[in-house]
């Protein structure tokens, strides 16, 4: 199966999206992915050519995805709130053919700065429209065909852009599906980011593939989406931690009863929050786990079943390792490099063989995260392989620090990073967002801490701050807070 082969069976007359308003039916959708399939064509665009896609959430933003890969190009969706010269270093890294977007964007001199010298071509959705007595070409492609180039947040130096196939798509819905007890009879709300694949997948392609109808919210606001689930019944969702942390402080009980399901997902739910909610709305949020490399789906808990805490257990077709740096296999309850195989698997990263062969080796999607598996199975992330903090030759992890700190009833978030320290090699530095009115006195956090974790992972520094820096999946941006603790250090002396 391709990707637009799930949208085919579903009842034309059926809602697929529904937006400010505005319906729009899966017949509409079908026929305005041809229309611009048809479009992009006339356009010159062939089999294999990189076509960007820049725009918030909408119905056009969907079916402009279908069209680029219905026209047998290769979609590489872009994050709305890049800069000119960050949207100027994808397009130069895919020498991309064209742009479509809600509004056009202007590149042009930060390309020249990167010494593109050949003209965007950029159209505007209101302007791809299709000639008239124009045919597709149809193209004979597989699933092992690339569809989509996703490009990884940066976090560490420049992004790099993994290429899923055809089948990546389709088979991590299909398997998604499978796991998470969704109905054509759903009605959902479409917040996350369409151009992330958690966003894409869990939501947009897993709704189109059931034929259920999607809520879209253009970009987050906690008031409209309230108001959007009293006014269509909106009964699903999939969200970030954030998002239902805003849920169990301003909403009410009644407001969610009738929800069938919550999956969260692009962040860690810290454990206080799981509890939180479930306390107030009756109902444990599910949560599961994954990475743009795997697109992205590759654990889950599941329905009639969650463990507070852990990433749940494979999907369908998807296997686990947990590996030590000897590439062995740890014993259940130690802790390994979490590895993955499996028909989500992407096909690598675009025009980087060497980066590809690393991630990938010996057949297994190495994702440098840290993790254990219980007697049962079930999975547990304990945190980046790169963001273990080394201190005085014991191995200190973020997320176990980062799950007391939540406890403490002044603190709202909090997050650990190492900074260089020459006596222990690294040293551990907490960054805090007390509550309204909480206590910001040290001596008294580091107290709460000595009776709940040992002394050698208690924080050396305790920073206080007004926010945490994210990407938009709710993500901590944790080298972002690791370079204000080195300048904070640079300062002193």
């Amino acid at each position: 199966m391709l990707l637009n082969d799930i949208i085919q069976k579903h009842p034309a007359e059926k809602a697929a999206f529904i937006f400010k308003d505005q319906y729009m039916t899966y017949g509409a959708l079908r026929k305005r992915i041809e229309d611009w399939a048809l479009f992009l064509q006339s356009q010159g665009i062939k089999r294999g050519d990189r076509v960007g896609l820049l725009s918030k959430n909408s119905p056009d933003f969907v079916a402009a995805y279908f069209a680029i890969v219905r026209a047998g190009a290769i979609v590489v969706p872009f994050n709305f709130q890049l800069i000119a010269p960050e949207i100027a270093y994808i397009v130069k890294d895919t020498e991309m053919k064209m742009l479509l977007a809600k509004n056009k964007v202007d590149v042009a001199q930060a390309l020249l700065d990167l010494g593109w010298e050949r003209e965007l071509r950029q159209f505007t959705f209101d302007e791809m429209v299709a000639p008239e007595g124009a045919t597709l070409t149809e193209y004979e492609l597989e699933e092992k065909d690339p569809a989509a180039i996703i490009y990884t947040s940066g976090t560490t130096g420049r992004p790099k852009g993994a290429v899923l196939s055809q089948g990546n798509i389709v088979h991590n819905t299909e398997d998604y599906i499978a796991i998470v007890n969704m109905s054509e009879d759903d009605i959902a709300l479409c917040v996350l980011p369409m151009y992330h694949c958690f966003g894409w997948i869990c939501t947009v392609c897993s709704n189109l593939y059931i034929g259920a109808t999607q809520v879209v919210q253009e970009t987050y606001q906690f008031g409209d989406a309230m108001n959007l689930i009293k006014k269509y019944n909106v009964n699903t969702m999939c969200g970030v931690p954030t998002m239902f942390q805003l849920f169990v402080k301003g909403a009410e009980a009644q407001d969610l009863a009738h929800f069938r399901f919550f999956v969260s997902g692009g962040a860690p739910l810290p454990r206080v929050l799981y509890d939180a909610f479930a306390k107030k709305f009756g109902q444990h949020v599910q949560e599961g786990y994954g990475l743009s490399e795997a697109t992205p789906v590759t654990t889950f808990n599941r329905v009639n079943r969650t463990k507070q805490g852990s990433i749940g257990l494979p999907i369908p077709h998807v296997q686990v390792k947990l590996l030590d740096p000897d590439n062995n296999e740890v014993p259940v309850g130690e802790v390994g490099e979490l590895c993955v195989q499996g028909p989500n698997v992407m096909l690598g990263y675009w025009n980087r063989p060497k980066e590809t062969a690393w991630t990938l080796r010996d057949g297994w999607l190495h994702t440098e995260d840290l993790a254990y598996r219980d007697e049962e199975g079930w999975i547990f992330i304990v945190d980046r392989l790169k963001d273990m903090i080394i201190s005085s030759g014991e191995n200190v992890y973020p997320r176990e620090v980062e799950e007391v700190l939540m406890t403490h009833p002044d603190i709202k978030e909090a997050a650990v990073v190492g900074i260089p320290d020459k006596l222990r090699g690294q040293a551990i530095c907490a960054y805090i967002v007390p509550e309204d009115g909480g206590t910001q006195d040290k001596r008294m956090i580091r107290k709460f801490l000595l009776s709940r974790i040992a002394p050698y992972k208690i924080p050396k520094e305790f920073i206080f701050c007004d926010q945490l820096p994210r990407n938009n999946t709710g993500k901590i941006l944790k080298k972002v807070l690791r370079e204000q603790s080195l300048d904070n250090l640079i300062n002193r002396k």
